[in-house]
């Protein structure tokens, strides 16, 4: 699986450095000199980081080859791509990456399938998107069963077994957090 780990933005000055929107947490060790990044489009790349440093916040990229702002502004928009399979998996048991999570199969303590998880969102609090297929009575007489997206606090409480192996994730939620009629 690919992982976007930077997007290449505006140039900076008229020696082909670029503004880098940076996408991962180790942006020191992704974009080292002398790394080679896969790119979205392939066309693109690979790039080749030839220096990096920080400016006011932002991360300043030059890459080799290209030594010019008209060079630069060819890259606009590339998104800058790593392996999955090129991460080390995280130390702490109880850490996970975006994309281990996302596909795993949601279900109640009681193995009750409740859908999947189709995104992880990071908006101060880490929120699973589960995407919940048909609830039951849902579909009654219609073709096509009801398909609705609940929002579960990545918290242990609520979240309290992920098995990476088997493909599943436990959710022990208060009624109604992942079904609205079940409100109390």
């Amino acid at each position: 699986m690919q992982l976007v780990v930077g997007r290449i933005g505006r140039p900076h000055g008229l020696r082909g450095d670029v503004s880098v929107e940076v996408r991962t947490d180790e942006p020191d060790r992704r974009f080292a000199p002398g790394t080679a990044l896969v790119t979205d489009p392939a066309s693109t790349g690979p790039l080749v980081i030839e220096s990096r440093r920080w400016h006011s916040g932002i991360l300043l990229v030059r890459f080799e080859g290209v030594t010019d702002r008209d060079g630069a502004e060819e890259l606009r928009g590339t998104m800058l791509v790593i392996d999955s399979d090129d991460i080390p998996p995280p130390e702490d048991p109880d850490e996970f990456y975006d994309h281990q999570l996302i596909g795993l199969t949601v279900v109640k303590p009681d193995g009750e399938p409740v859908g999947e998880v189709s995104d992880v969102l990071h908006h101060g609090q880490d929120l699973l998107v589960v995407r919940r297929g048909g609830r039951p009575g849902a579909a009654r007489g219609a073709a096509v069963a009801e398909v609705a997206e609940v929002y579960v606090p990545f918290v242990k409480a609520l979240v309290p077994e992920i098995d990476l192996a088997k493909g599943v994730l436990v959710v022990d939620a208060p009624a109604g957090l992942l079904d609205p009629d079940e409100m109390v």
